[in-house]
């Protein structure tokens, strides 16, 4: 391995990194706000009446998720969606720390089931516009990935 290598893994590596803290510092905020749509078809149903307002796709994923034809049809759909309409998508795994950071237990208070994090859009309040740097920073790092022929760029949260 060349000292070109090295650094550029470690440069890499910390990129991730930020990108992941932003990502998690992004989703805090926006679910303060009100600005998240949960759930694979909340999230067509938001991109299909007002794709305009949605600034990014979170579609995340654990390994056992891998299999299911019917989840990855969807994203497979939604991503098309994302492109054709110019919204940054991520796909990210780590469903346990993202469950976390939106403080979804295993069932609500009412015996629901949990809500389906597979799927999450954050929108753009017209009142108050997200102008936080978490999400310039995620912004540039699907350009940059988009610039480098990824266009859905991968990231893993890392449990705490």
């Amino acid at each position: 391995m060349t000292l070109e290598e090295v650094v550029g893994s470690n440069s890499t590596e910390k990129k991730m990194e930020t990108v992941s803290q932003a990502l998690e510092e992004l989703l805090v905020a926006a679910q303060r706000q009100d600005g998240l749509t949960v759930g694979v078809y909340e999230s067509a149903k938001l991109m299909n009446v007002d794709p305009d307002s949605v600034v990014l796709c979170v579609l995340a994923t654990d390994e056992e998720d891998e299999d299911d034809i019917a989840l990855q049809i969807h994203f497979t759909l939604l991503q098309a969606f994302c492109c054709d309409n110019d919204i940054n998508i991520l796909r990210l795994s780590g469903m346990r720390r993202l469950a976390q950071l939106l403080e979804d237990g295993t069932d609500d208070s009412n015996g629901n089931e949990p809500r389906d994090l597979h799927c999450i859009l954050v929108t753009n309040p017209p009142v108050q516009p997200l102008q936080s740097p978490a999400l310039q920073n995620i912004s540039s790092f699907c350009e940059e990935s988009r610039c480098r022929n990824q266009w859905v760029p991968c990231l893993e949260l890392q449990d705490r």
